[in-house]
């Protein structure tokens, strides 16, 4: 009898496939037997590589080498011969439509993740203010379709409980001293609507390192604003650290954010992926908003900073210019606001 053998399917984006990773761990954990590769591009690789003994990962350039028809078509070559026996895609999207149409012609057993599209327009217009059903609980309905039903509640982290190995960072990110607080910030993501104001955050910035001389504030972030801003605060506060710089990578920044007390971000990528890493997260929202389904995982409700307005959330992503031309939704949190909540959690730990 043939082994069971799952691909899973998500080529994109960043903040997306993290939220892959507890639902790949715990269908990992509670069916040991079964064989999983998870399906994506390169950049996901340091996210799924040691994950479980069970768990592979395949890496697909579907902008490249298997891009259009002719390249997924070679790419389902190259899939057949993986003897899968079930499919779950995650995506949804053109990509992995084609190629779920292809492995439904190939009578394999296929389910695809249901977006909630309807919910969502609802939640935007103002029609609706319910909970929406969390990436988390999209992903592991799929497996539960295949017939894997799914618990979510075991994972922690994707490191033990100590945290990753401090010993393969580099000098300038140095071992942890006893009396230092360790704080990150990830100040920017991929749209507007979901970045508060730079100079509302070097006032964040200033108020911690008041309260915490001691402390060392590590900015985390890729980009031309990342490297204008970082670039500007390294060189007025001492404590500061800009993570980019000296690490290589995203595993050496995951293994740093497991020894964070807290990191605050916006709804972005560094938000997901310093939850996979066990440590509280004070996300901050705009445009967006927790109710569609993205808070971080296993996050505190009560470490979401935002303010009530009737336009929000204007869209679910935050990549629609803002109607009322203000960004009112972030401009309006006060800095205050996030201080008091990192302190309140490094306070308590």
């Amino acid at each position: 009898m043939k082994k069971e053998h799952i691909l899973v399917i998500r080529f994109s984006a960043l903040g997306d496939v993290a939220m892959m990773v507890p639902v790949v761990w715990s269908l990992a954990q509670q069916y040991p037997d079964v064989r999983i590769t998870v399906l994506s591009r390169k950049f996901a690789r340091p996210l799924f590589d040691d994950l479980a003994p069970n768990v592979n990962f395949m890496e697909a350039d579907v902008s490249k080498e298997y891009h259009g028809v002719r390249g997924l078509n070679a790419l389902y070559r190259r899939l057949v011969a993986k003897q899968f026996t079930k499919v779950a895609d995650l995506h949804n999207v053109i990509r992995s439509d084609y190629l779920r149409l292809r492995f439904n012609l190939g009578r394999y057993r296929v389910e695809h993740l249901i977006k909630n599209r309807s919910l969502r327009r609802k939640l935007i217009s103002g029609k609706s203010r319910t909970q929406l059903p969390t990436s988390f609980e999209n992903y592991a309905a799929v497996f539960e379709r295949l017939g894997y039903p799914v618990d979510l509640r075991q994972f922690r982290s994707i490191f033990p409980a100590e945290g990753g190995n401090l010993n393969l960072l580099p000098a300038e990110i140095g071992p942890r001293k006893s009396f230092e607080q360790w704080i990150g910030i990830a100040p920017f993501a991929a749209h507007e609507g979901k970045i508060y104001p730079p100079r509302l955050m070097e006032q964040v910035i200033n108020s911690l390192i008041q309260q915490y001389p001691k402390a060392r504030i590590f900015l985390f972030g890729r980009g031309e604003q990342e490297d204008k801003y970082f670039k500007m605060w390294c060189a007025q506060y001492r404590q500061c650290t800009w993570v980019g710089k000296h690490c290589e990578g995203m595993y050496q920044e995951l293994i740093l954010m497991s020894h964070l007390d807290v990191m605050a971000s916006m709804d972005s990528a560094n938000m997901h992926l310093a939850s996979l890493t066990g440590i509280p997260v004070v996300s901050v929202w705009g445009a967006t908003h927790p109710m569609a389904g993205f808070l971080g995982y296993n996050q505190n409700p009560d470490n979401v900073i935002q303010i009530d307005l009737e336009c929000r959330p204007c869209s679910i992503f935050g990549n629609k210019p803002c109607h009322r031309g203000d960004y009112a939704c972030l401009q309006n949190i006060p800095p205050e606001r996030i201080v008091e909540r990192i302190n309140s959690i490094i306070n308590n730990n």
